[in-house]
């Protein structure tokens, strides 16, 4: 015989239980939701748009002399394909690749292509080493979102940076793994926080180190990036052979060296705990920074195209997800230049 309490407790239950159910039918109908607009945004900036530059496949190779390789940015079915046009005549007619990276770097015949590949369960993250026909060598997994990507001036070193949490440097809870490879011996560091650091002339260890925006010397032993760490970036200098990194100064985020070894391009946070940064010149031997002529906030790491010229990418006014590559001369003098638009990732070969 069943009870007013027995009766009570089962209108209870399947009340819960409707409750359950249409809470998990809520959220998968918003999940399926959420993925068919990111789709439908991807179908659209997939389609061609009129006033677009002139794009059409075509091949590439590394060890082409005279050429700038970068992202295609331009909407269209060649959206994020690796892409070249004349370093001379950089707003003719580009060339692009089947190949598709979400950072891209080249030097010396060498390639690193960083993929991002969303998923509605996970997230497949992945490095590929290219040779200069831009064929995989090797693929090696990613720990999170790609963010930055290098290569030593011989093609004998590659590095990159992931987020593993958080979305940006703007973020207020991020933090970042940065690997550098040897092409030579495959040997991978998984992680540049396995290095000693020296900061202001002493031992240094915390929980909090980051690293990222590694840079190249020519030696195929130094390297450059940023230390994050007790709520503070720094330039480092780094040895690979010693596995170590020292101090040079505060405030330098995403740095890129010269092409003659003395100077390096770098972003500058303008305002605590803001994501406005100013693109900045330190000379190495003197410390002395130099503030370049561009006045938007650069989200980059800059490149250098020649010893005076230094190309950065800056968000498409009123476009998003897309960017354009801008110049600006590495002295402090003269006004910003449009470089190409529809363009991110540059690489002179």
């Amino acid at each position: 015989m069943t009870t007013t309490a027995t009766r009570t407790q089962m209108t209870s239950l399947r009340r819960r239980l409707l409750i359950l159910v249409t809470a998990v039918l809520l959220l998968a109908g918003l999940g399926t939701g959420m993925v068919l607009h990111a789709a439908s945004r991807a179908d659209r900036a997939n389609q061609p748009q009129s006033g677009g530059p002139a794009v059409s496949a075509g091949k590439l190779t590394l060890d082409q002399k005279n050429r700038l390789t970068f992202l295609n940015a331009a909407a269209g079915p060649h959206r994020t394909a690796v892409a070249s046009v004349p370093s001379t005549d950089p707003g003719s007619g580009r060339i692009a690749t089947d190949l598709k990276c979400a950072r891209f770097y080249a030097a010396a015949g060498t390639g690193i292509c960083l993929q991002s590949r969303p998923g509605v369960l996970k997230n497949s993250n992945r490095a590929l080493l290219l040779d200069a026909d831009l064929r995989t060598l090797r693929t090696f997994p990613l720990a999170g979102t790609p963010s930055r990507a290098r290569v030593s001036p011989s093609g004998r070193f590659v590095a990159w940076t992931v987020f593993v949490s958080g979305e940006s440097y703007s973020s207020a809870f991020f933090s970042t793994r940065t690997s550098i490879l040897d092409t030579r011996t495959m040997r991978l560091t998984p992680s540049l926080e396995t290095f000693s650091v020296t900061l202001d002339g002493k031992p240094y260890d915390a929980s909090d180190i980051n690293f990222w925006g590694v840079t190249f010397a020519s030696d195929d032993d130094t390297f450059y990036a940023t230390l994050n760490t007790a709520n503070r970036t720094h330039l480092v200098r780094g040895s690979l052979s010693r596995r170590t990194v020292t101090t040079l100064a505060q405030n330098v985020e995403c740095p890129s060296l010269s092409p003659d070894g003395t100077r390096v391009a770098f972003k500058k946070r303008v305002l605590s705990g803001t994501a406005l940064w100013h693109e900045y010149v330190l000379d190495l031997s003197t410390l002395h920074e130099t503030a370049l002529a561009e006045r938007h906030s650069v989200d980059d790491q800059a490149v250098w195209l020649d010893n005076h010229t230094v190309a950065y990418a800056l968000p498409t006014n009123g476009k998003v997800g897309s960017s354009d590559l801008w110049t600006v001369p590495a002295d402090g003098t003269g006004t910003p230049h449009l470089l190409i638009a529809g363009a991110s990732s540059p690489a002179p070969l």
